[in-house]
Formats: structure tokens, C-alpha cells, sequence
């Protein structure tokens, strides 16, 4: 049965956390990290592996802890507040990926050190059209004596600038339909010595990458998974990874509800705290009401992907949907409630409309997810 409360670990790992990044990285750290050329902190991300954070879902026997998809929503809340930098949320899910679709060799050469904070890695999924689809996979892999060649180039590439491992779709055979022909390939920027460009991107404080994949070739054992079978490993790991980018959602709403709650209570304008008038009470209830349902619709996707529930699929479009939505709604009240202020530099609450808006398009937006949950339930539209 669905438990509405975390239980005494999940309270204690969520403490656990948010002493951390209250300690040692706080906003002023973010600033530094956002500001610096990789906008990538080497110091967070050991920090990270030594609190035992990148090997949640990594097995104990390759030196993680063996958790679920609730205790990673718990961390993933906690990292939404400030908001993070870094590829956190990809390495999680690359890690998802090895453990259910890679070989023995994948795993004991990957697993431990992504659990151990050595190995930073990422996706390449997206290609120029934008869409989140298999038809968008275009990028080819042809396969030539032990090795495939690669042709193609990939967009919005999270992280690919400080990324160790890659995990890439490519299209290994045409004439298939959408969702066949499509392959996962495992590979290392640096041995291959990957040409990286970074884009430029509305939220300073998460680095998009393009990656050009002519003429590399890989050997045949870096494909993850069985040939032509990579769409549905991807499909999973991306289930897992809309679930973690709704879970941050909760902390980004919290947070800006709790800066426009503490400024609404000092602001005086006409003698008055401007919390006390009705406009300003309203807005920050519609912002409590949404990051109330936001948190129950995540956790109950959540509990329904640990559980292998049937309805698991539907429920993390759900939270996706409403979340994207209500994200950035909180996001913008909240800057409206600072006024002109909001808009500086200096202050902090236009990071999280920034990442509020990238989340809100990330795996898909709320029409896309709406679109999903339509289809689930009364099959496809045409």
C-alpha cells in the first residue's frame, strides 16, 4: 500500500542532504560553479559520491547501495532546491541503463566507478528536429568487420564537455518501423577524442553540449544491449529520468515559495509587511497548493516505478505533466512577488525560473506527457 510519509531512512537521508548542501554548497557555491567554464565543480561531484549519492542505484556488489526510485526522489528534491549544476540526474540514469541491458564486462567496468564518483557520464538521444520520438533518431551506425561507423551529430547533449562515458542511439538498420533499428552505444569521449561544442542555453546553470559522431568508429562489444533493440532500454531509462526531473521540480517550487513567503513578510510598501495583502496571500497559496500536489503526484510515480505497478508509465506522465506546469507558474509568481529586483543578477530567484523552464520541456513537456497519458488510457489517436 502507497505510504503518504517518507519512512525513517528516507527522513534521515533527506537531513543528511540538505545538511550538506547547506554546509558546503549553498547558492553562493552555485554561483561559482555557474561562472566557472565548465560550469561543472569536481569538488561537488566527490562530495557527492563520498555522501554515496551517484551509487543509489547502482547494485552493492558493484559498490552502490542497491536503492529505489522513492529514495532517489528524496535526494533528487533536496538537489532541486539550490538548483545543481552538474550531470547528476544522467549519471544516475546511464547507471539504470548498465544494470538492466548491460554485459557482465559493461557493468564491472562502468558500475563501480560511476558508485565511486571516478566516472561522470551522460546520453546523447537528441538530434535536430527536437523531438523526443524514435523517428528522430537519425544519427547511423554502420556496422564495417569488428567495428561501427558513425555518421550524425547530436543536440542538447546534457554535460558532453566534462562527460567520461557516452551512451548514444543510433540507427543500425532502416526500413524497420520507428522504434526498431535503433541501437545504444556505450563509448569514451576521451579515448575517441570526440569533437564537444557547447550551446548556449537560456539556464546558465545546466551545460548543453552538440557532439559531431562522423567517421568515429566504436568496437562491437560498446553496444549496450541486444542490435537494433536499444529503443526500449532508452524508453525505460528515460521513465526513470522524467520521474527524477519531476522529483527536482519539488524542490524548485518549495524553494521559490519559501524566498517569496520570507520577502513578502520584510517588504513594507504603505506601512504594511506586503505579505498582508490579499494579492500577495493569494499568489503564495496557489504556489502551496501546487507544490503540495506536484510532491504527492511525483511520490506516487515513484512508489508505482518500485513496485513495477502497472499504471507506473501513466503516473510519471502525470507527475511530468503537472509538474512542468506548476514549476514554472511558481517560478514566475514568485519573481513577480520581488518585482524588479527579481530580474537582477544579483539575486537568485531567476535561476529557478531558468531551470524551471529547461525542466519544463526536458523528456517531453505537458502536452507531450498529457498526449501520453491520453494514449494509455484510450490507445492511440490515429
Amino acid at each position: 500500500m502507497f505510504n503518504f510519509g517518507l519512512n525513517d531512512y528516507q527522513i534521515a537521508l533527506k537531513e543528511s542532504v540538505q545538511r550538506y548542501l547547506h554546509s558546503e554548497c549553498d547558492l553562493h557555491t552555485i554561483r561559482k560553479i555557474i561562472e566557472s567554464s565548465d560550469c561543472f565543480s569536481e569538488k561537488v561531484w566527490n562530495d557527492l559520491a563520498n555522501l554515496g549519492l551517484l551509487g543509489m542505484n547502482v547494485p552493492e556488489e558493484f559498490g552502490g547501495s542497491g536503492l529505489g526510485s522513492v529514495d532517489l526522489a528524496v535526494v533528487m528534491e533536496c538537489l532541486g532546491s539550490i538548483p545543481l549544476p552538474g550531470p547528476y540526474l544522467e549519471t544516475i540514469t546511464v547507471a539504470d541503463m548498465l544494470v538492466k541491458a548491460g554485459t557482465d564486462e559493461q557493468r564491472k567496468m562502468y558500475l563501480p566507478k560511476i558508485a565511486a564518483g571516478q566516472l561522470v557520464a551522460t546520453y546523447a538521444i537528441d538530434e535536430p528536429d527536437g523531438y523526443w520520438c524514435a523517428d528522430a533518431v537519425q544519427a547511423t551506425a554502420v556496422h564495417s568487420g569488428d567495428d561501427y561507423s558513425l555518421n550524425g551529430r547530436k543536440l542538447w547533449v546534457p554535460y558532453a564537455n566534462v562527460a567520461d562515458l557516452i551512451i548514444c542511439a543510433v540507427r543500425t538498420s532502416q526500413n524497420l518501423n520507428s522504434e526498431e533499428g535503433i541501437s545504444l552505444i556505450v563509448f569514451d569521449r576521451q579515448q575517441l577524442d570526440i569533437p564537444v561544442m557547447p550551446l548556449n542555453s537560456m539556464d546558465e546553470s545546466y551545460r548543453l553540449c552538440e557532439i559531431n559522431l562522423d567517421g568515429l568508429r566504436v568496437p562491437s562489444a560498446n553496444i549496450l544491449g541486444k542490435i537494433d533493440q536499444g529503443w526500449p532500454i532508452w524508453k525505460e531509462g528515460k521513465g526513470l529520468a522524467t520521474l527524477l526531473a519531476s522529483a527536482e521540480m519539488i524542490g524548485g517550487i518549495d524553494k521559490s515559495l519559501q524566498m517569496a513567503v520570507s520577502y513578502s513578510r520584510e517588504r513594507v510598501q504603505f506601512g504594511k509587511p506586503i505579505g498582508s495583502y490579499q494579492a500577495i496571500k493569494h499568489r503564495c497559496a496557489d504556489m502551496l497548493t501546487d507544490l503540495e500536489a506536484v510532491r504527492g503526484s511525483v511520490y506516487y510515480a515513484a512508489w508505482a516505478m518500485q513496485n513495477q505497478l502497472p499504471d507506473a508509465e501513466i503516473a510519471i506522465s502525470s507527475a511530468k505533466a503537472y509538474a512542468s506546469d506548476a514549476y514554472v507558474r511558481t517560478a514566475e509568481k514568485s519573481l513577480q512577488i520581488f518585482g524588479a529586483i527579481g530580474f537582477t543578477w544579483e539575486h537568485d530567484i531567476h535561476f529557478y525560473l531558468k531551470r524551471a523552464k529547461r525542466l519544463e520541456m526536458a523528456f517531453g513537456d505537458a502536452t507531450f506527457h498529457r498526449e501520453n497519458v491520453a494514449e494509455n488510457w484510450l490507445g492511440p489517436s490515429c
